[in-house]
């Protein structure tokens, strides 16, 4: 691989917006963007404006809206129990038709175009199918068709594993993709356009008056996305910031005529703590979870190991543990408390009673599935005291009782009863004046 290809010492700079200069981008169009004929003709008619304004641009798109799950339907009808590596093949057929209707559409417009499958374009992965990881890209054929004058067009969420065989990335993998792409080719920025216009200070659905913003670090993007924010996969945020991709998120509804100067300058732009163009607000975002679950095992022996003795049967049972608070010990006897994804919550339950509850000599196993997780993240929370404290005057004043807490240098995550979630996420978003932001 050449230095210029190399993921490792791939740093790629901020987007520079003066148009004298040619950039090299990367644009994400997910499934709904990819949804109908006449979407992607949209997206062609876009890409165009870029390619003849003299960019340089390779085009990243998702399966058109639906398709993965209806290949993975047919699949489930065939067999419940189907071998991963065989869904891997079906479910990339999805991209690969999405590839190629679009650089027909862009061939139709005079646009020289080509498709490239994941193993084409130079993407390796590991065996781990339906879940694989990206270990390697050489940009080295992409580079050469944009220097010919293509616009190369790769299917988004697919690679190749060391035997040959085609991988997937798993759900969202497409933004994933896009961004090591972008990586691999040292792009100025990779640009991933959605159905929603920006990140917002929190979800519009449930407050009504949150705003976009115009600028957020990795870190925050990062925290939102791992907090409930739906809006980037979680791998795509880490790997931009591992790699110095900056990433912006904007709408492929808008109309695709929009001046590129303009369209270069919307959406959300996820960059660098350090960078000149970040405001270091104190509170950046209201993110949150519905699929929370907490479980309470009480009368635990207060003793060395008990925790391990707990959380390890839950963890060989592939269920994952967040939020965790145990309690002072009283009378020899604790009670332990932590949180898991409401699907696997039954899962976790059994286990606790059939293989932890007995064996620690604990008392009982209680749980709830009707909590959520709400929290608050943002880098000036690092120089800023009295933020926790504000946040649970906030929720305190509108009587929302806290069953627990979880912190970290950016972010303040608090486990509350279901039916006060929205209620919650308003009274902080006001409480912080998220809904002044931009004002």
């Amino acid at each position: 691989m050449s230095e210029r290809c190399s993921l490792v010492l791939c740093c790629g700079s901020l987007l520079t917006l003066s148009l004298l200069t040619q950039m090299l981008v990367v644009h994400k169009y997910g499934g709904t963007s990819m949804g109908s004929i006449e979407r992607i003709k949209s997206v062609a008619e876009r890409v165009a404006k870029w390619h003849r304004a003299g960019h340089k641009v390779v085009v990243v798109p998702s399966a058109m809206s639906g398709e993965t799950n209806r290949l993975l339907g047919l699949a489930k009808e065939v067999s419940a129990n189907a071998d991963p590596r065989e869904l891997d093949q079906i479910a990339s057929t999805g991209e690969q038709v999405s590839v190629g209707l679009l650089a027909i559409a862009l061939q139709s417009l005079g646009v020289k175009s080509r498709s490239y499958t994941g193993w084409q374009a130079g993407i390796k992965t590991d065996s781990a199918f339906t879940k694989a990881r990206i270990s390697e890209i050489n940009g080295d054929m992409l580079l050469k068709a944009l220097d010919g004058g293509e616009v190369p067009i790769v299917t988004g969420f697919q690679g190749i594993d060391p035997d040959g065989n085609i991988t997937t990335l798993g759900r969202g993998g497409s933004d994933t993709q896009a961004v090591a792409v972008a990586a691999a080719i040292k792009a100025d920025e990779c640009l991933i356009y959605t159905d929603v216009d920006a990140i917002y200070t929190t979800d519009p659905r449930v407050e009504p008056d949150a705003k976009p913003l115009k600028v957020i670090s990795f870190e925050e993007m990062f925290e939102l996305a791992s907090l409930g924010s739906k809006v980037l996969q979680i791998r795509s945020v880490e790997f931009a910031g591992k790699y110095k991709v900056p990433t912006r998120v904007l709408s492929s509804f808008t109309d695709a005529d929009i001046p590129i100067e303009v369209e270069a300058k919307s959406g959300t732009l996820i960059t660098f703590e350090e960078d000149e163009k970040m405001e270091q607000a104190v509170v950046s975002g209201i993110a949150f979870n519905r699929d929370e679950a907490k479980i309470t095992i009480r009368g635990v022996p207060d003793q060395p190991g008990v925790a391990y003795k707990i959380i390890g049967p839950v963890g060989d049972a592939n269920v994952d543990i967040d939020m965790i608070v145990q309690n002072i010990g009283e009378k020899g006897t604790t009670d332990f408390s932590f949180t898991v994804h409401r699907n696997e919550f039954r899962k976790a339950m059994d286990v606790l009673n059939n293989q932890v509850k007995g064996a620690i000599g604990a008392k009982e196993v209680v749980g709830d599935d009707k909590v959520c997780k709400v929290s608050i993240v943002g880098i000036g929370m690092r120089s800023h005291v009295g933020i926790a404290a504000k946040m649970f005057k906030a929720l305190a004043d509108e009587n929302i009782n806290i069953q627990m807490i979880t912190t970290s240098e950016i972010k303040t995550s608090v486990l509350v009863d279901d039916k006060y979630m929205e209620l919650a996420v308003r009274a902080l978003h006001r409480a912080f004046e998220l809904d002044k932001v931009g004002a």
